[in-house]
């Protein structure tokens, strides 16, 4: 028997080929009342969101956490030892276990909650790449890339001396995969690339350009923005270095996000920031 999602149903004729029927309710009518802002009218007519890939609207499930919390649990998570404080830190804490199993990382410690990717990608390149790059070192990018997985690196690379190189896209405008293998080498010190291209919509070829990069002891970053909403992400299987996320774009509150790293590269980075107050 084949599995199909709960809102088609499977059909079998004397154990013939399984046949889809969809139920009169699709999942998107199933799922809309959910979310609060589209129960509105715009210029007479239901509101139809379409820009998910830029942010998405929030649930009611996330509206009621939200509220919650700041009804009942409101206080400094890590700094007061009295009954609020605690359970803000559980919650806190708890939340980071679920990002981590999300994930299917090797250590909750291999979390790190950021305001959103783009400062994931930053902790990794002043914290990393400033204390490790040299001039002549080679950083790979793709020219798909989002702004916020390019200037950091153009930073990066001025203050150090390093080099860019950048991946084209193929005759089928996507991941050049028979160019990349001809840029990286042994100056190669890392690869950061998109994972689902947020203007192409294409799907890079993430294991591949991990695996090679990692025949030439080069880092991978993995900008998983457009694609941890919408496919299983195991950073073990991937076997990227670092991988990082925004929760506005999958139904979390704007101003959370999060970078994944191998334990022991983050032990090895310097810290980034000071105390935030």
């Amino acid at each position: 028997m084949l599995f199909y999602p709960k809102f088609v149903k499977v059909l079998t004729l004397n154990d013939a080929a399984p046949m889809i029927a969809i139920q009169e309710k699709s999942l998107a009518l199933q799922v809309r009342p959910d979310f609060p802002i589209l129960h509105q009218q715009i210029q007479d007519s239901p509101l139809v969101y379409l820009d998910s890939a830029a942010t998405s609207q929030k649930p009611t499930q996330v509206l009621e956490a939200l509220q919650a919390y700041y009804e009942r649990d409101n206080a400094n998570v890590h700094r007061g030892v009295h009954t609020l404080s605690g359970r803000a830190t559980d919650a806190y804490e708890g939340a980071r276990d679920k990002v981590a199993a999300f994930v299917n990382a090797a250590s909750r410690q291999e979390i790190v909650y950021t305001r959103n990717a783009s400062e994931g990608i930053n902790l990794v390149a002043y914290s990393w790449g400033l204390n490790t790059l040299k001039a002549g070192d080679e950083i790979i990018l793709t020219v798909m890339e989002h702004h916020s997985n390019l200037i950091p690196w153009q930073l990066v690379a001025q203050k150090t001396g390093a080099v860019l190189k950048f991946v084209e896209l193929d005759e089928n405008q996507a991941f050049d995969l028979e160019q990349y293998k001809t840029l990286v080498n042994d100056r190669t010190k890392l690869v950061s690339v998109v994972h689902v291209s947020n203007t192409l919509g294409c799907v890079n070829p993430v294991e591949e350009i991990i695996a090679i990069a990692h025949q030439y002891n080069a880092k991978v970053l993995i900008d998983a923005c457009q694609s941890i909403p919408h496919m299983p992400i195991d950073v073990q299987a991937m076997d990227c270095d670092w991988l990082v996320a925004s929760g506005h774009k999958m139904c979390a509150p704007t101003g959370i996000g999060f970078l994944y790293g191998k334990l022991d590269l983050m032990r090895d980075m310097p810290p980034f920031l000071g105390v935030v107050r």
